[in-house]
């Protein structure tokens, strides 16, 4: 009787193995099919947005030459580097800005702290898009939404609301414990010295999840980007190159220069993922007391 029993609770458990892993491999093929069909499709010989099948009768690499060789519509790599520029930028305050943060209400006491951070929760709360238009004319008031002073602005908005975004990070400092901290203070160390060398190196998988998503705002962002560059065409993004690749006067021919102009958009999040996710793992021997 007990062998039956063991043998149907280990039947029922396969079973529901199997269908879990049916569901998963159909929720990734669901997910993964529009961006093969998006790859395909940049390599389609031809033009036109109206697509009779769904894989592509010829194949060629015109479309990537044409976004790096035809500037007479659209500059793709001046686009490109724009945006490249702004994000590197933006990732970099933007991560200081929250390890900092995070740092000072995880670990300091301070008078204001708990209004500050319910003040921070709260602003959470509303979309960053419903500021664009007081943004905007705080920047045209300061003389920074014309020429050269346009990718500054874009800095400025992508990483100026950073220090309100310290939740997740400073969730996880509070995990590190505090005798650590108290440790390091007897031997010497001074606060930066126990923010860089204990509370940094215990945060790498945070740190790693703050790189890449303060690098993918300014970089798929189009709201702000559009209200502050409007047609400013020497500082488009690349979020407003393939916006207009897509309106009616360039889609007929663009169309395909947009699939492929969508691939290599994915190409530096996906070699900034590859290069930080070995930090993904436990830090604990990573820290450094002293």
């Amino acid at each position: 009787m007990a062998k039956k029993s063991h043998g149907g609770m280990k039947a029922k458990r396969i079973t529901g193995d199997v269908v879990t892993y049916i569901f998963l491999i159909s929720m990734c093929l669901v997910w993964l099919l529009p961006f093969f069909w998006l790859v395909m499709q940049s390599f389609r010989d031809g033009k036109g947005q109206f697509i009779s099948t769904f894989l592509p009768t010829a194949y060629t690499l015109n479309n990537y030459k044409a976004l790096f060789t035809e500037f007479d519509v659209m500059n793709f790599p001046r686009m490109f580097f724009n945006t490249f520029c702004i994000a590197c930028c933006s990732c970099v305050v933007s991560t200081f800005f929250v390890l900092s943060v995070s740092y000072c209400t995880s670990r300091l006491k301070w008078k204001m702290r708990k209004p500050y951070m319910n003040m921070a929760m709260i602003l959470n709360l509303f979309p960053g898009f419903m500021t664009m238009v007081a943004v905007y004319f705080i920047l045209k008031a300061l003389g920074m939404t014309e020429g050269d002073k346009i990718p500054l602005a874009l800095i400025i908005c992508f990483s100026s609301g950073a220090g309100t975004q310290f939740y997740v990070m400073k969730g996880f400092m509070d995990t590190i414990p505090k005798a650590l901290d108290e440790a390091a203070a007897l031997d010497g160390c001074t606060r930066w010295q126990i923010f860089t060398k204990i509370t940094l190196p215990l945060s790498k998988p945070m740190i790693v999840y703050q790189i890449i998503t303060s690098f993918m705002g300014p970089w798929v962002d189009f709201v702000f980007a559009k209200v502050i560059v409007r047609t400013n065409a020497k500082y488009f993004t690349v979020s407003i190159g393939l916006w207009s690749m897509l309106e009616k006067e360039y889609v007929d021919t663009w169309f395909v220069r947009f699939c492929a102009g969508a691939v290599l958009v994915a190409i530096p999040i996906s070699i900034l993922f590859m290069i930080t996710q070995r930090f993904y793992q436990e830090a604990m021997s990573g820290s450094v007391k002293g």
